[in-house]
């Protein structure tokens, strides 16, 4: 069964600190802990896309960092540059570039991804060498693993974990089971 709510809930609802897409009273909301660097996440980063134009307000989707430095090592980075993107109002359009563009995460290629993005690039770069959004990838990482998450992508539907598969099919049919 993909959503048995014997499984892990999540531990931090979905909140306003999140990034989020979508209206907060759509019916379904799709939370994923990703790591930028992660095959399995690159997979899955399209059929999000297509899941959220095609469900429109039916969907809120939420992302959260979720960093496996031990296997990617520019994931936390990568996590950080999201955040800073965020900051200046561009998390969506840096999320969507690193995804894109996961292969090529070394700082230069950030930093070339973030102009792209139409960052005030000195700022990006400051808050980058800072470390300055380190806690809050810290905090999401955290709240996944208070969740149970070991491994992404790991999604939770309506604070549920999702165990089915993570393509189109599986996805959608949770999404829009009544």
């Amino acid at each position: 069964m993909p959503l048995d709510p014997t499984k892990p809930r999540l531990a931090l609802p979905v909140h306003e600190r999140d990034h989020l897409i979508g209206p907060p009273d759509a019916r379904v909301t799709l939370l994923e802990y990703g790591d930028y660097e992660c095959p399995d996440c690159g997979n899955a980063f399209p059929v999000i896309k297509r899941l959220i134009k095609e469900l429109g307000a039916d969907l809120r989707f939420a992302f959260r960092n979720f960093p496996l430095n031990n296997i990617h090592p520019h994931a936390s980075v990568a996590a950080q540059a999201a955040e800073a993107a965020a900051a200046q109002g561009k998390f969506w359009e840096m999320h969507d570039l690193l995804y894109q563009n996961q292969k090529n995460l070394a700082d230069i290629e950030i930093g070339r991804l973030a102009l792209k993005a139409g960052l005030e690039i000195y700022r990006f770069d400051a808050d980058l060498a800072s470390e300055r959004f380190a806690p809050r990838v810290k905090a999401d990482y955290e709240s996944g693993e208070q969740s149970g998450v070991t491994g992404t992508p790991t999604f939770f539907v309506n604070g549920i974990r999702y165990t089915g598969d993570r393509d189109y099919n599986g996805l959608i049919s949770v999404l829009t089971a009544r």
